[in-house]
């Protein structure tokens, strides 16, 4: 019996603040949610404002990086069939950037199985 009415109680008190509205008429549910995203927002404002500055800084050098490689980058991706066929890029020490194709793997020899007189295969 005293657990049916714990279970009631606490059914009846998270219906109510559901139910319940505040002066602006939305329910205390919408108006929790909201402060919530404020409250994350605030939390999160330095960040934004350290990407924001970091965008600011790096972003015109990233333009003109596209600029100039774009059509480079393009013809390259047009030429490669299958990327998971190289190695990872390669920087030598005068500055070249090699990209290396992966050895092909030498196809694994079959080994023909052997029966025995029963006809069964060992294994």
């Amino acid at each position: 019996m005293l657990r049916l009415m714990l279970i009631s109680a606490i059914c009846t008190a998270l219906a109510l603040p559901a139910q319940a509205q505040d002066d602006s008429g939305k329910s205390l549910m919408e108006r929790g949610a909201e402060l919530f995203l404020e409250g994350l927002r605030q939390e999160m404002e330095p960040t934004i404002e350290d990407l924001r500055g970091f965008a600011d800084q790096f972003g015109p050098a990233l333009q003109s990086f596209m600029r100039e490689m774009g059509p480079a980058l393009a013809e390259l991706a047009a030429q490669v069939q299958d990327w998971s066929a190289y190695e990872s890029p390669e920087m030598l020490p005068n500055g070249d950037i090699i990209i290396r194709k992966k050895p092909k793997d030498q196809p694994e020899e079959v080994v023909p199985e052997e029966e025995t007189s029963n006809g069964y295969t060992d294994i």
